[in-house]
């Protein structure tokens, strides 16, 4: 009897753990990154993201961000707006910066700080 429990236990138990760690598998799946080659320039600003979240471009590109939101966004460069910051933009606005050198560029909305992106230049 007491072996009968036991092999009726295993399975049972195989299929809790799994069951336990899907809901984790599929919530790391469900925080994409979203990372984009050289062409297209574009970034849509739409349901309160930047997107694609990461551009990958070469030096020289200049990138055009669109906003296809119903609320008013900026893009204003990490460092505070120094090396960027568009005004307000509203729906169908767009606001363009040349990216020149190699690097990391981190931007952020100032309206909805919770919106950032990155442009990688190289």
């Amino acid at each position: 009897m007491l072996q009968m429990m036991s092999r009726r236990a295993l399975p049972l138990a195989a299929a809790a753990a799994l069951a336990l760690s899907v809901p984790a598998f599929a919530e790391d799946a469900s925080q994409p990154t979203q990372v984009a080659a050289t062409a297209p320039s574009t970034v849509t600003i739409d349901n309160f993201a930047f997107a694609p979240a990461i551009l990958a471009i070469a030096p020289g590109t200049k990138v055009t961000w669109a906003n296809k939101d119903e609320e008013p966004h900026t893009v204003t460069s990490a460092d505070g707006g120094l090396m960027f910051k568009s005004p307000a933009l509203d729906t169908d606005d767009k606001f363009s910066f040349t990216f020149d050198k190699p690097g990391t560029y981190k931007y952020f909305c100032s309206i909805h700080p919770h919106m950032v992106g990155t442009i990688v230049v190289k």
